[in-house]
């Protein structure tokens, strides 16, 4: 009898050292763009599927410069009637379920700059008052406070590392952690982000490995691997790089890798690098024509 309790004991052992094991193989996290198409998933059904660790909203198009900011949410809502403000109980949804979710500033088409420290200030506080932890009588989503703010800058360069500084002191101003993230272009250095990413100030940094023919996955990935490296090895501070792709052919104009490749030739060789954290998606839309993270998830 005793000597079955010992067997039942070491096989109990080897069992969670197992589990341990293949957890620690895909641990890795899904981020996922979401708001861009109003045909998508609700931004609760999108964090019910599971699937993510990150939620990021786009986008903000509109601020700085004296721009009255403007927020973009696609056939989702309209904020300008304060129909945005619905989301709020769904971020908290989220948010219940371990979901980090971030605004994302910028994005491919808009309207946005920053001309100066002061200016960056001025939008960090906009930023604090109406999403984050302070409080604004036009908060565009209600009463949630997100987790983060995400910087997708596509146009113009400078300011940007004022304004990773202004929004990475707010944390000061009480509650919970701000926290920031970035979605570069694979070329290193980023044309927009570069001095920004150079402060050391991000959190989660996920690389956009498409729309980029010289540093996007062909030819069994030698050229992504290579951008790869140089960028984990580049950026002081931050831990947790994400590999950016598109959830589908159709999502961008190029960059997609199929599931199966992904698996078997791509992230093995990123896994290598104690600062791989995940893959980001571009975006819940097309992730719903593929079902492009839950074929992922198991591996990533």
């Amino acid at each position: 009898m005793e000597m079955n309790k010992i067997n039942l004991r070491a096989a109990a052992i080897a069992l969670i050292l197992a589990t341990c094991i293949v957890w620690s193989a895909s641990a890795g996290s899904i981020a996922i763009y979401w708001g861009q198409n109003g045909n998508e998933a609700s931004l609760t059904q999108t964090c019910a599927t599971g699937n993510f660790n990150y939620v990021i909203l786009a986008f903000l198009p509109t601020f700085g410069n004296g721009r009255t900011p403007q927020l973009n949410l696609a056939g989702h809502c309209d904020p300008s009637s304060g129909g945005c403000k619905k989301l709020s109980s769904e971020i908290k949804s989220c948010q219940q379920r371990n979901i980090k979710v971030f605004l994302s500033l910028g994005g491919g088409a808009g309207s946005y700059s920053i001309a100066s420290a002061q200016d960056a200030q001025n939008v960090a506080n906009y930023l604090w008052n109406n999403f984050l932890g302070g409080s604004s009588s036009s908060r565009p989503l209600g009463d949630a406070v997100l987790d983060g703010i995400d910087f997708d800058i596509e146009a113009t360069t400078e300011h940007w590392d004022d304004l990773a500084r202004a929004v990475s002191t707010l944390s000061s101003r009480g509650g919970k952690k701000v926290f920031l993230s970035a979605a570069p272009q694979c070329p290193y250095p980023d044309a927009s982000l570069g001095n920004a990413l150079q402060t050391g100030l991000f959190d989660y940094i996920w690389i956009q490995f498409y729309n980029n023919p010289p540093c996007q996955y062909a030819n069994g990935g030698a050229s992504l691997v290579s951008s790869w490296n140089r960028w984990i090895s580049s950026i002081p501070k931050t831990t947790s790089f994400f590999l950016g792709l598109p959830a589908s052919s159709s999502a961008a104009g190029s960059g997609f890798i199929p599931a199966a490749t992904l698996k078997s030739n791509v992230l093995p060789q990123l896994k290598k690098s104690s600062k791989y954290a995940g893959v980001m998606l571009w975006s819940k839309f097309y992730d719903e024509q593929t079902q492009y993270s839950s074929s992922i998830k198991g591996s990533v």
